[in-house]
């Protein structure tokens, strides 16, 4: 074992040593695949893909510390303006890992449930039809819970439910005096998992939410923590890193 390695697992001993309050949300932007793979000399699709190993690692290591929600920001209603290759690259590559968890046998051994969270009317058939068998065969558990979100924005998200509410509004079926932040939260979470976020980690460097969650995170008042890395260089001690700025915020008071 390299001494680089033996550092690391002595470090993230300590980080959990220090420890007292996991989060029960945790949701990440996973920023920085393009980037990586330009630093690499390699084409976006290798970006891509090792950052889908990433993620694969994020919930192994998320269920060791006793995460119970992850919710990963894939794809974002923006993100459809990227070159129509590379948009075919990611769709493959959310194809095939899809279509893989539906025969994880460590997403059944742990008991993972799946969940898409976005605009399903923008996602291609042939993806979508993969999401909704791989949500299926994992619908019973209730564990762990893993949101992808896809063709996803915020405020797409908050518009698509009061447009909910205003069909209701006109079909009677509601009054204006009976409108408050509970119906509107059911219209946006629906029959989805989705508990309020504790903390938004973002990397890649950049110091910005991007839309994400807004509801379930910047309403909740959940802690965020930015890191360097791109998203295939996320460790495990970038992690207990976040981890570690919502205990503080916990143990100072901030948090109910």
């Amino acid at each position: 074992m390299r001494a680089r390695d033996v550092f690391d697992q002595w470090y993230e001993r300590q980080l959990m040593k220090g420890i007292t309050h996991v989060p029960n949300h945790i949701a990440i932007i996973q920023d920085g695949n393009r980037r990586y793979a330009q630093i690499q000399g390699k084409n976006t699709s290798y970006g891509h893909r090792k950052g889908a190993q990433t993620s694969e690692e994020v919930l192994e290591w998320a269920q060791e510390i006793g995460i119970r929600n992850i919710t990963l920001y894939s794809f974002s209603t923006e993100n459809f303006n990227r070159p129509n290759e590379e948009l075919e690259e990611l769709f493959t590559l959310f194809i095939e890992k899809f279509r893989a968890l539906i025969t994880d046998t460590r997403v059944h051994k742990n008991k993972i449930r799946l969940q898409v969270v976005g605009d399903r009317s923008l996602i291609p058939q042939d993806m979508l039809t993969t999401i909704e068998e791989a949500e299926e065969a994992t619908r019973d558990y209730t564990e762990f819970h893993l949101n992808v979100a896809l063709a996803y924005g915020g405020r797409n998200e908050i518009v698509r439910a009061a447009r909910e509410i205003l069909q209701d509004f006109h079909q009677h079926r509601i009054t204006a005096d009976q409108i408050t932040t509970d119906v509107l939260d059911q219209k946006i979470r629906g029959d989805l998992h989705l508990p309020p976020v504790d903390l938004i980690i973002r990397t890649g460097d950049e110091k910005r939410t991007s839309n994400f969650l807004p509801w379930f995170a910047n309403g909740y008042k959940s802690a965020v923590y930015f890191c360097a890395p791109y998203w295939p260089l996320f460790r495990k001690i970038d992690l207990l890193r976040g981890i570690r700025v919502y205990d503080e915020r916990v143990k100072s008071g901030y948090f109910p």
